[in-house]
């Protein structure tokens, strides 16, 4: 059979689809001739038989790649055609214009099986129903997928060993340009150079990328940005996105790296496939050539840097996270002794101001019944921080003098980043002057967009001039000879520098942090105390020993005042809430252990507290719940009356449930409609000429007659206000 008896009067009648694709972006610009021998299908088609009108031309995949269905419009469409019985005939220069995807080719071949679909190249026209002609186009699918793999086998084959010599060319990040002989260098903007230097002195200075973030907004310092691709550089503010980027690309290092990402492909929603770039650890990165080219930093400055990030993140693993402005002094350096977790801070007391140290991961992680370990925090943060004083106050005087110098270096330093950015804005400024003088006079529409731009440039130099003069301004005083002595001696007494109210907790913890690694707390009950060893920087060790309070018979005993609290709450009150409560509060059984049900029962029957009677109705007392049902209302209408003091209400202490006393008389104050007489809060105040607080307490003290709208568009709090009648709109 030749290829035309394959062809019927049936295929005639309805459309021939010829199907166009082109790769890449790069073959519709550059392969012209290739488009076109595909478009010259159409007379293919009309050669056949085709009426021309019933010949159409899909070219919606142009710039798509063959290799899955994703984002080709056009085949989808194609696809949707034959499975309607729509096409007799596809039309494609080869097979691979189709399809690189087996899965996709034999879902084509399968539906024009089903519709009678014939299939042409440039070799033939093709029966997918019939079975030679089907092994044959099967045939050419598997080698247009082969030739894919093959194709992007010898590109990736090429990239990557010319990556492993270090010379192929990426983007550079801003601050390295590549010079004409192919080298990377440092950027050869001054100002630029300094910026980026800038972002790497404070990280070596605060050790977290948020307060680098905020010192530079403080200084009105801008970080310079570039799109991939473009040469132009534009100033922008600090943001923790740009400042992080600096730290972790490796460019500034020095560093040629390739593959640092992978590309994961999975199914997302409505089973549809989505790619996700995923960030590889250094071990997995396919290059690594340190010292490649100058950086900002050395490749174990930026390894460090790497490390402190992660830490830096709020613990959730083993990093001991950046230094915060809790009261807990080893937030984030203590360590378990028994299990070697870190441990967690927690805080309780009036203000939240007393933190304890609490081994809880072995909980959270395994389920065990209760954590390792804990303990009061302010004596352990006492010891620790005396340890520290004594090992550094043959320092102290030292460091004073050089933070004087240092304060007065990062004012020059700052000084010297705005005179750059004076003198960027200078030569902005000259070549605008220069592009107007240029421009001819006569040709108004480029003068006036000349002229714009010049006084942009003037206002900008204008700007930075003025904010010079103001940094100038701010310039420390230096020391006389007196401020340095009486200096010298507020640094031998350091414990009352480290107890001044200007020395913040996170300034302690910074300081704790240059030399003390980490601290391990083993918790002992027979005495009770704590074992400490204190690790320093550089590996030496100091251990101590504290006594804890509560020792002997007492370790274990629940405190009075909690003991009586339980008491009074079990009067009216189940051992689950008390617990609750308890918990909320931040109070902990004898043993330092948080309250359950169970240890609430225990402690009762200890002290001979009797459980909880059943709700008695007769004495009026209900829940918020009970409460708001038996009125009508919201949950929150009840406590927004309980805040006003306009509902009576007896809560036994902070976080315990509320008991409404409801009466006949507050039941009367929950009414369908709105009394006449009764206005909003709002216009009752205004009537009054008062505050609304002022009328909510006549309220409170029985001045003034209240009731709560439950139903209808008017619903809400509504007072009675004697004088005038209320208007119709008043209510």
């Amino acid at each position: 059979m030749s290829d035309l008896d394959k062809i019927t009067e049936r295929h005639r009648r309805v459309r021939a689809i010829v199907y166009v694709r082109q790769s890449s972006p790069g073959q519709v610009q550059n392969n012209h001739e290739s488009r076109a021998l595909q478009y010259a299908l159409r007379e293919r088609a009309i050669e056949l038989g085709w009426a021309p009108e019933l010949v159409a031309v899909v070219d919606e995949d142009l710039a798509r790649s063959g290799a899955s269905t994703e984002g080709r419009l056009g085949f989808k469409e194609l696809v949707a055609e034959v499975g309607l019985g729509r096409v007799g005939l596809i039309l494609g220069i080869e097979v691979s214009r189709l399809a690189r995807n087996n899965a996709d080719w034999y879902q084509l071949l399968d539906l024009c099986t089903l519709t009678g679909t014939l299939v042409a190249d440039s070799d033939g026209i093709y029966c997918p129903g019939n079975f030679n002609d089907r092994m044959l186009l099967g045939l050419k699918g598997t080698l247009a997928e082969a030739e894919l793999h093959l194709i992007r086998a010898r590109l990736d084959g090429g990239l990557r060993n010319k990556a492993a010599r270090g010379e192929l060319e990426l983007s550079l990040p801003v601050g390295l340009d590549r010079g004409e002989d192919g080298r990377i260098r440092l950027s050869a903007d001054e100002q630029v150079r300094h910026a980026i230097g800038r972002v790497f002195e404070l990280w070596r200075r605060l050790g977290s990328a948020r307060q680098v973030v905020i010192c530079l907004l403080d200084e009105g310092q801008r970080l310079p940005r570039r799109a991939v691709g473009q040469r132009r550089v534009r100033w922008m503010p600090a943001s923790y996105r740009a400042v992080h980027a600096l730290l972790t690309n490796p460019g500034y290092a020095g560093a040629f790296v390739f593959g640092r990402t992978t590309q994961k492909r999975e199914l997302g929603e409505h089973g549809r496939v989505r790619r996700r770039t995923v960030q590889l650890p250094i071990e997995e990165w396919s290059v690594c050539l340190p010292e490649h080219h100058p950086g900002y930093v050395s490749w174990q400055e930026y390894l460090a840097t790497r490390e402190r990030l992660r830490q830096n993140v709020r613990p959730r693993g083993e990093g001991g996270g950046a230094a915060r402005e809790g009261l807990a002094l080893l937030q984030g350096i203590v360590r378990c002794g028994r299990c070697g977790r870190r441990m967690q801070v927690a805080y309780s007391g009036r203000g939240g101001r007393s933190p304890t140290y609490a081994c809880v991961r072995a909980f959270h992680h395994h389920g065990t019944e209760h954590p390792c370990q804990s303990l009061g925090g302010q004596r352990l943060d006492d010891a620790v921080a005396a340890a520290f004083l004594e090992a550094v106050t043959p320092a102290g005087v030292r460091a004073c003098t050089e933070a004087v110098g240092e304060l007065e270096r990062q004012h020059e330093e700052r000084l010297q980043g705005q005179r750059l950015a004076v003198e960027r804005a200078e030569f902005e400024a000259g070549r605008a002057e220069r592009q107007f003088d240029a421009c001819e006079p006569e040709n108004r529409l480029v003068a006036r967009t000349l002229e714009r731009a010049w006084e942009q440039a003037l206002s900008r130099l204008e700007r930075e001039r003025q904010t010079l003069a103001e940094l100038d301004a701010r310039r420390p005083e230096p020391l006389t000879a007196a401020e340095r002595q009486a200096l010298a001696r507020l640094a031998r007494d350091l414990p009352r520098l480290w107890n001044a109210d200007t020395t913040t907790a996170r300034d302690r913890k910074e300081l704790l942090r240059t030399l003390i690694g980490e601290v391990i707390v083993t918790v002992k009950h027979d005495p009770r105390r704590a074992e400490i060893e204190i690790v320093w920087e550089g590996g030496a060790r100091t251990e101590l020993q504290l006594t804890l309070i509560r020792r002997g018979g007492e370790r274990h005993r629940t405190s009075e005042d909690t003991v009586d609290l339980i008491r009074r709450l079990a009067a009216h009150t189940n051992d689950q809430l008390i617990a609750a409560v308890l918990n909320k509060q931040g109070r902990r059984t004898g043993t330092g252990l948080p309250f359950t049900q169970s240890r609430v029962k225990y402690v009762r029957q200890q002290h001979g507290i009797p459980a909880a009677p059943p709700p008695d109705p007769g004495n009026g007392l209900v829940t918020i719940e009970q409460a708001a049902t038996q009125l009508g209302v919201s949950n929150a209408t009840i406590y927004r009356w309980l805040r006003a003091g306009l509902v009576p209400g007896e809560q036994t202490t902070p976080h315990a449930p509320w008991r409404i006393r409801l009466s006949d008389e507050l039941r009367a104050r929950f009414v369908p409609a709105v009394p006449d007489g009764y206005l909003p809060l709002d216009q009752a105040a205004k009537r009054l000429g008062c505050a609304r607080q002022t009328v909510l307490h006549k309220v409170q003290r029985g001045e003034l007659n209240a009731v709560q709208v439950v139903s209808g568009r008017r619903k809400g709090l509504r007072i009675k206000v004697n004088g005038p009648e209320a208007g119709l709109f008043d209510q």
